[in-house]
């Protein structure tokens, strides 16, 4: 294929001869996307949560979005642990990384939108009749293969990127909350550790001079070898409990240095204990409507919506004739030194319209590709809708019994221990069996454990809550370092 003859112009004709290309180019370049008008679907569940009293504590004030998570949390030391996490944690770091590149992704293809344009020089054979042919030099600018988007294939293909750029903002949102509720979670268990591994420890001093003063007993004959048994079991199985508590005390520290991306540090501040006031305010469930506009999970599946709905506006373009642009504006001459002399100026438009007729299906089975991943996305966003309204319910079912049951708890603890001295008092003044002691010393200290379980389990279920109703990703004071 012959270069593109160049037409010399004089250089105010040329000038304004672009100008009108440019704007033709640009009102061409501005058609509306093909794309399907956008349609939410409606949230597939309940219009309240369950579990909720309008008139209870914490029934209205600020909702878990609008509280930092340096307000909600009140221990220095898990705040400490945040900040931490925020600045080493290897998936948020990732998130963040996620951003940049659909931001690059995006600003590519933004940038299909207007033509490129560029410097160049070039050499070519011309005919110049009676079967000869000659030489072409030209400098200028030049415009390469620029796609004039006329069914608004390049602006839909735009608009997905765009809706990509910001699900994956979303994205991050949602990994750092996920992150904050992780670190508090898992240092709250680190603190039910703690608290259970003193119960046990001084249970099993306790089962140790009982099991010495039944020994001594049996030996002398006073007590049964079955009191004795039973002692020894007792012991046992309090050294049994405080070995597996060692190890889950362990476990829990090395998922805490995995989350915080460090080893914990030989200075932190003092923190508070798992029965200790840990200054989390209550949280206003809210409607529905309002809990999934604010949770950055629920927004990261509507821009996949978006995306998905914009890449069928691109499929169905492609149905519809492509017209391209190459061009250039500068100096020609049939002499390499006569580019700058005056009257040289050039202008070339070869423009190129490629009508599909025959593609083997190519385009009908991409328009269909495009309307299955709208269905997906869809599906995917009621699921997730449907998932952050099951998590909110669980944790309003959970703020609503775990404070009886800590009450509840606290109240058997009392019993339990009034019941085992008395036992004791009986079992030395010979009223009762040393069975009985044994059997409330057991009680005794399952109900120990258990109300330090269920402060933690009720401490944790708070800081749940704030995750699933979207709190924790304002208020942060660092970012990942990269």
């Amino acid at each position: 294929m012959s270069a593109p003859r160049w037409n010399t112009l004089s250089p105010h004709r040329a000038r304004a001869l672009a100008l009108a290309t440019l704007a033709a180019v640009t009102v061409l370049g501005g058609c509306a996307s093909m794309a399907p008008p956008l349609e939410r679907p409606a949230p597939p569940v309940a219009s309240t949560f369950p579990n909720v009293d309008p008139g209870a504590p914490g029934a209205t004030g600020p909702r878990a979005g609008e509280i930092e998570w340096q307000r909600f949390f009140g221990d220095p030391r898990l705040k400490r642990l945040i900040e931490i996490a925020l600045q080493n944690n290897r998936d948020l770091r990732v998130s963040v990384l996620n951003i940049e590149q659909a931001r690059a992704q995006y600003q590519v293809r933004r940038a299909d939108e207007l033509p490129t344009v560029g410097a160049g020089v070039s050499a070519s054979l011309q005919p110049s009749g009676r079967g000869r042919t000659g030489n072409l030099y030209a400098a200028g600018l030049t415009v390469t293969s620029y796609e004039l988007d006329l069914f608004g294939r390049v602006r839909s293909l735009s608009d997905a990127a765009l809706a990509t750029y910001f699900g994956t903002e979303e994205g991050r949102k949602a990994a750092q909350i996920t992150l904050i509720s992780a670190v508090a979670t898992t240092y709250l268990s680190l603190l039910a550790d703690d608290e259970l591994l003193a119960v046990t420890r001084q249970t099993l001093v306790t089962r140790e001079e009982s099991f010495k003063l039944t020994k001594l007993k049996f030996d002398a004959g006073a007590a049964s070898e079955l009191d004795f048994r039973q002692a020894e079991s007792l012991l046992e199985g309090a050294r049994v409990t405080l070995a597996q508590l060692v190890r889950q005390r362990a476990l829990d520290e090395n998922a805490l240095i995995l989350l915080i991306g460090q080893p914990l540090p030989a200075e932190l501040p003092g923190g508070l204990g798992v029965t200790g006031p840990q200054v989390m305010p209550d949280l206003p469930a809210g409607l529905p409507s309002e809990v999934l506009v604010r949770r950055p999970d629920v927004r990261l599946a509507e821009q996949q919506l978006i995306a998905a709905n914009a890449n069928i506006g691109a499929a169905r373009a492609a149905f519809f004739p492509r017209i391209s642009l190459t061009g250039g504006l500068g100096t020609a001459s049939t002499e390499l030194s006569g580019l700058l002399r005056s009257g040289s100026f050039g202008l070339t438009l070869a423009p190129q319209l490629l009508l599909p007729i025959f593609d083997a299906g190519r385009n009908r089975a991409n328009l269909e590709v495009s309307l299955v991943n709208r269905d997906i996305a869809v599906a995917q966003y009621e699921k997730t809708i449907q998932t952050a309204f099951r998590e909110v319910s669980d944790s309003l079912a959970g703020r609503a019994t775990l404070d009886e049951q800590v009450r509840a708890q606290a109240a058997q603890l009392n019993a339990e221990a009034i019941r085992f001295k008395l036992a004791d008092l009986r079992y030395r003044a010979g009223a009762a069996s040393y069975l009985d002691v044994l059997d409330a010393q057991r009680a005794l200290f399952s109900s120990q454990q258990g109300l330090v379980q269920v402060q933690a389990a009720r401490v944790q279920n708070l800081v749940t809550l704030y995750k699933v109703l979207g709190g924790g990703w304002s208020g942060e004071t660092a970012s990942p370092r990269p």
